[in-house]
């Protein structure tokens, strides 16, 4: 009876061996799935971010494409009309040219130089309305070549006119603070 109390323990023993190595199996296996299913949600949820990502950097590459477009065609629809109001506005001096040759004729010289030169007040302030200013260049001011443009050189007439202005050729003119043409000028020596 010994040897079959034995056998049954030994059984026992060996069955409970198997039953704990399979629940350890089936755990294993449970904690396997469980992992694999962690995995495949964790891809399923990179990838949909992913998408979503793409989705948005395809719809912000759209929106700034559109922008450059945009911005492309006002730019070349400004520099097309951007100088229409000044030159209508120098349409009214072409007018005014055109009644003071027509005025020419007359051979009344005073009225001739009226005209042209209110003709030429016209068209300055014209100018003046639109930012561009005489720049001043009297005779004994310093000579600057940021401002001016020296054309040539001349034997000083006084010794305290070396280095500066003498006479000015052609005047210069500013667009606000911005040099827009140099004042060519000729240099004491």
């Amino acid at each position: 009876m010994t040897k079959r109390k034995k056998n049954k323990s030994t059984i026992t023993e060996e069955q409970s061996a198997n039953i704990s190595e399979q629940e350890v199996t089936e755990n294993n296996s449970e904690q396997e799935t469980k992992e694999a299913e962690q995995e495949v949600d964790e891809v399923v949820k990179l990838t949909a971010e992913l998408d979503e990502a793409k989705d948005k950097y395809l719809r912000l590459y759209s929106e700034f494409d559109n922008y450059r477009r945009r911005t492309s065609k006002e730019k070349l629809d400004l520099m097309q009309t951007a100088g229409e109001r000044i030159i209508s506005e120098f349409l009214t001096v072409l007018d005014d040219f055109s009644r003071a040759e027509k005025s020419s004729d007359s051979k009344d010289e005073v009225a001739v130089q009226e005209g042209l030169k209110l003709i030429a007040q016209k068209f300055e302030n014209i100018l003046q309305s639109q930012g561009v200013k005489l720049m001043e260049t009297p005779v004994g001011l310093d000579f600057n070549p940021d401002l001016h443009e020296a054309i040539t050189q001349i034997p000083a007439p006084k010794d305290k006119l070396k280095g500066k202005i003498v006479d000015t050729i052609e005047n210069g003119y500013y667009l606000g603070e911005k040099v827009i043409r140099f004042a060519k000028v000729i240099i004491g020596n």
